[in-house]
């Protein structure tokens, strides 16, 4: 298929610096696939209250990405997204607020994501008692689920349609919901979803054994890696923090630790991040220093674009898509 009006753009003016390194990723990305390598995608950030599903549910329908590896803020606010969106407020003078209109911010029950306020009521509690529900159904039955399967169960059982105020088609979650896609959530507990988990552990109401925990997501990565890599797998990566060290983790783990030395190294690299290089600082490191963690291979392709992931993800996807 040819390319479309956006793909034609960014190749004819892309052509030098971070912009350039927009178009070669975009391409290893696309000759990744072609030649039948799978695709990890690691969401970190707000990039679900950006609204990157608008497209990024558009890669999920299409195949372009096998396995998604996010923060819990990112696997509860696109489903927030999904049942609120119209409570959302705009604050396009963030930078301008007092901490006192900021305190008002919080009364109203408007947590703010720099430019962007989550209604608390419609958003998070909207959710709650959903959530609270298939939590404790599968507590009774005696089962035990990973926090992004039981968000599946509760989307596909129907009971937030009422609540629909996007597009269907623009939610990831859903998308990835109906491909029952694989997603990896490292440090689920931080979340909204997860304090909320926690607090009734600690009232006694559930038991923290009901959400399976990190090491076993460690350990399910660890069997769909060795169970795909056939042909390698990229690592696209959004942002820095956990949602990217804990998944490009699972090589060195299976080479070193579990002695498998016949496991491929990650077949492609990419990061959008701007977090500048910098001295200790994960996010800042440049991809050569994962060599030396047994990541990433001497040949593996490797690109660092640093930028802003709302500007730059969505032009990366959209060659993919042929736009």
């Amino acid at each position: 298929m040819s390319k479309g009006p956006i793909s034609n753009f960014i190749e004819k003016y892309y052509l030098h610096f971070n912009s350039a390194t927009v178009v070669d990723a975009a391409k290893a990305y696309e000759e990744q696939l072609k030649s039948g390598s799978k695709m990890m995608v690691t969401l970190a950030g707000a990039m679900s209250t950006a609204e990157l599903g608008k497209i990024f549910a558009e890669m999920i329908r299409q195949d372009k990405v096998q396995i998604i590896s996010c923060t819990g803020a990112n696997l509860e606010e696109d489903i927030m997204n999904l049942v609120a969106h119209s409570h959302y407020k705009r604050v396009p003078n963030y930078r301008d607020l007092t901490p006192k209109e900021e305190w008002e911010l919080l009364e109203k029950g408007l947590n703010r994501v720099t430019d962007t306020c989550i209604p608390e009521e419609e958003a998070f509690r909207r959710l709650q008692k959903h959530i609270y529900n298939i939590w404790k159904e599968a507590e009774e039955k005696g089962e035990r689920y990973f926090p992004h399967e039981f968000m599946y169960k509760m989307l596909l059982s129907g009971v937030l349609e009422e609540y629909y105020e996007i597009d269907l088609k623009d939610s990831w979650m859903y998308a990835a919901a109906e491909k029952n896609l694989p997603i990896v959530v490292p440090g689920w507990e931080d979340s909204t979803m997860g304090n909320i988990f926690a607090s009734y552990v600690i009232k006694g109401e559930l038991k923290a054994t009901t959400m399976k925990s990190g090491i076993e997501y460690m350990t399910f990565l660890a069997d769909w890696y060795r169970n795909n890599c056939d042909n390698g797998i990229g690592f696209f990566q959004i942002g820095g923090g956990i949602a990217g060290d804990f998944p490009i983790c699972v090589v060195p783990m299976l080479y070193q630790d579990l002695e498998m030395h016949d496991v491929p190294f990650w077949s492609y690299f990419c990061q959008i991040s701007d977090s500048t290089t910098s001295y200790g600082s994960y996010s800042g490191a440049v991809p050569n220093e994962k060599i030396t963690w047994g990541k990433l291979d001497i040949d593996t392709p490797k690109f660092i674009i640093e930028s802003d992931a709302t500007i730059v993800a969505p032009l990366i996807f959209a060659y993919l898509l042929d736009m």
